[in-house]
């Protein structure tokens, strides 16, 4: 990134060679071409409302409070922690969350399973949840659906799934709290076409997408081209980058077992896997994209690190590589 001094060095050298008349006129011409400079910069942010996902931190939701406000956030995901630390005292979650000048953009209220048996229990439990989000001053409920076990996903599944969300996400919205469903890996919204089956099976009016860059991409799916198809259903995106694992498959303790594989990828800050993430923010320009977007990276790739490097790693991206304002 070129500094201020560096930029003014190389223009008085232009001033030199190109035989400005006056200091004056040299003045003039490096307000214009800074004018100039910071308008393009300012073109390029886009008007999205910026977060940070604490899953980074563990359990230790008061220090990713803490960490995520210093780093210079302005909203944090949640996980299932906040509930099991804040359940019965919605309102010192919100007081905590004023403390840090952070607004409670969305709670990750965990799985959502199909297995008709469990459907009551299932409603009720995110329903409570979503109770739980608005007591606290939070805005959106995120749920994460569970791949069938054992079995190939069917038909019948994507469309349970969906009428589920439906009617989940009616008694979460009577409440103020819209829902929000979080294609996954190992979900059964998992590959591009069973995003697209999924979506099918929902009604738009009462289920939102929350649209992870990084799972679509290794779903097998073309982030950039699906953000402008779920242009009317998107409502939360995360920001997040993958890349192959660099652990290779672990050697199998006997010749007659097989090897066992490790972890085919790895999530990492931004600007460092594979994502397309400039055609990521193209599209979000295209479609005019003006809700939320959450920074989010599981764990720390690298030992050594703590999560609030690796925040501070995925702000610079932010700021000086795609030109945005947090």
């Amino acid at each position: 990134m070129v500094t201020r001094r560096q930029f003014l060095a190389g223009l008085s050298a232009t001033y030199v060679v190109s035989g400005f008349s006056s200091s004056e006129a040299l003045a003039k011409e490096i307000s214009r071409t800074m004018d100039a400079s910071q308008t393009t910069d300012a073109a390029d942010a886009l008007p999205i409302k910026y977060g940070y996902a604490a899953i980074t931190w563990g359990a230790d939701i008061v220090k990713a409070m803490e960490d995520i406000s210093a780093v210079g956030f302005r909203a944090i995901q949640l996980r299932g922690e906040a509930f099991a630390q804040f359940g019965d005292q919605p309102k010192a979650l919100r007081e905590l969350l004023g403390k840090h000048h952070l607004t409670f953009a969305v709670l990750s209220s965990g799985n959502l399973s199909i297995d008709p048996a469990r459907e009551q229990e299932m409603l009720t439990t995110h329903t409570q949840h979503a109770q739980f989000v608005k007591d606290a001053g939070g805005l959106c409920l995120q749920v994460i659906d569970e791949r069938p076990k054992g079995r190939p996903v069917v038909a019948d599944d994507y469309r349970r799934l969906g009428r589920l969300m439906t009617e989940l996400g009616k008694r979460t919205g009577n409440l103020g709290v819209p829902l929000v469903y979080h294609h996954h890996m190992n979900s059964t919204g998992e590959r591009p076409h069973e995003v697209a089956a999924v979506l099918d099976a929902a009604d738009k009016r009462h289920v939102r997408l929350l649209f992870d860059t990084a799972h679509y991409q290794q779903g097998g799916g073309d982030p950039v081209a699906a953000i402008r198809t779920y242009r009317d259903w998107i409502d939360v995106v995360h920001l997040k980058d993958v890349r192959p694992s660099p652990n290779p498959p672990a050697p199998s303790a006997s010749p007659a077992a097989p090897a066992q594989p490790g972890p085919a990828y790895q999530f990492v800050e931004l600007g460092r896997g594979r994502v397309d993430l400039a055609g990521v923010f193209a599209a979000l320009r295209e479609i005019n994209y003006r809700k939320w977007a959450i920074v989010e990276l599981d764990r720390v790739p690298e030992p050594g690190r703590t999560p609030k490097e690796a925040a501070e790693t995925n702000k610079r991206y932010l700021l000086e590589t795609m030109h945005q304002t947090i």
